[in-house]
């Protein structure tokens, strides 16, 4: 395996660590401090809805760090992770569908934004790149 490679790998492996870890610690916080309801009892729409709305930026930012971490092709690889996603997001509604967890638009959610995630994340990186490299203080 090249180091290239490796690196590829690692920038992925980055991308979807620091997703699900940042996203897992403020479920359990939200959980902790009775927003959600105990573990194990299904969210309903309203706290799905809430659940959904902190993984968008957070999985635009594991988006980007993955473009970061990239040894080359920035986008490429936040899109590879994007198909990741998708790929976790549809084995995640086949898990739970019709097994009263809550909502099953909210796994599908999930899966369908993983990509245009993916794409913003690494767009953002693009810019702020190009940005810097320009020798510009502007954050795009």
């Amino acid at each position: 395996m090249t180091p290239s490679t490796r690196k590829s790998i690692w920038a992925l492996v980055a991308g979807v660590l620091f997703t699900i870890v940042v996203t897992t610690l403020v479920d359990i916080l939200l959980h902790v401090v009775h927003v959600f309801p105990p573990m194990g009892q299904p969210l309903d729409d309203r706290l799905s809805a809430i659940a959904l709305s902190y993984r968008i930026p957070i999985t635009i930012a594991g988006a980007y760090l993955t473009a970061k971490l990239a040894p080359a092709r920035p986008m490429k690889h936040a899109m590879i992770l994007g198909f990741v996603g998708t790929l976790l997001g549809i084995a995640g509604i086949a898990a739970t569908w019709n097994k009263g967890l809550g909502p099953s638009w909210y796994p599908i959610a999930l899966a369908v934004l993983a990509i245009p995630q993916c794409w913003a994340g690494g767009r953002l990186y693009e810019l702020l790149a190009s940005s810097r490299a320009r020798g510009g203080t502007d954050s795009a």
